[in-house]
């Protein structure tokens, strides 16, 4: 997949299921993820935790109280204990990259530890998966996935319009930056561009925003509603 930088009918934004396809599909499921692609999804995103027996598995939330109906926090439960939950609801993130096959995975690492990072990229790597894989969190959790990984393809999370200091891009090196859509225009994308950045955008929910958005010249959107992003971008070339 080409992830070019440019403005013009020869760039393509690049269409990110955030968490699959939430608002049909629960979300960070297997069927959520298989939906998004189904509705035109280039990519998907997904949240990975670990278990407390050190198992990589896909939820956002610390606790399965939102999403599961359960008091329990995903630290202190086994997966054994977790598919006697969920029902087997929450995938592991092996189970999510067999799935996907050759399908463009981003990580977000909520609330990783160093272990956790170690954990996470090594079953990336165990999978084979590493070529198609690229991660996005804090620049703290980014910088444990460098060390981890010299060669991860990264999407920093940037709060700010301010860009990041020269050392913590020289050492986190992100071949992305990746944005609260609301701090993105035309001058943010065309710096990215120039310091050689592409630039990602979430959590875009709404035509407008996303037509703006590809005005503005950004090479990513991640979105709740993936068939709305399809229309407005329209087919791939």
């Amino acid at each position: 997949m080409a992830f070019t930088g440019l403005r013009g009918p020869a760039r393509t934004v690049v269409a990110v299921g955030h968490r699959g396809d939430p608002y049909r599909v629960r979300e960070n499921t297997l069927a959520s993820l298989r939906s998004a692609l189904e509705r035109g999804a280039d990519a998907v995103e997904t949240d990975v935790r670990l278990t407390r027996d050190g198992v990589p598995v896909l939820l956002h939330d610390a606790s399965l109280k939102r999403l599961w109906g359960h008091e329990r926090l995903l630290a202190e439960v086994t997966h054994d204990e977790l598919r006697e939950l969920t029902g087997g609801g929450v995938p592991t993130l092996r189970e999510a990259l067999a799935a996907m096959a050759s399908t463009r995975v981003m990580i977000d690492l909520p609330g990783a530890t160093r272990e956790a990072v170690r954990e996470v990229v090594g079953t990336v790597r165990a999978c084979g998966a590493a070529e198609r894989v690229y991660y996005c969190a804090s620049p703290t959790t980014m910088l444990a996935v460098r060390e981890t990984d010299r060669d991860a393809e990264i999407a920093m999370t940037w709060t700010t319009v301010a860009p990041p200091r020269p050392e913590l891009l020289a050492a986190v090196r992100p071949r992305w930056l990746n944005y609260r859509f609301g701090l993105v225009g035309s001058e943010l994308t065309d710096r990215n561009h120039r310091d050689g950045l592409l630039v990602s955008a979430w959590t875009v929910d709404t035509g407008r925003s996303m037509r703006r958005l590809i005005r503005d010249g950004v090479d990513s959107i991640t979105t709740n509603r993936i068939d709305v992003l399809s229309r407005v971008r329209g087919p791939r070339p």
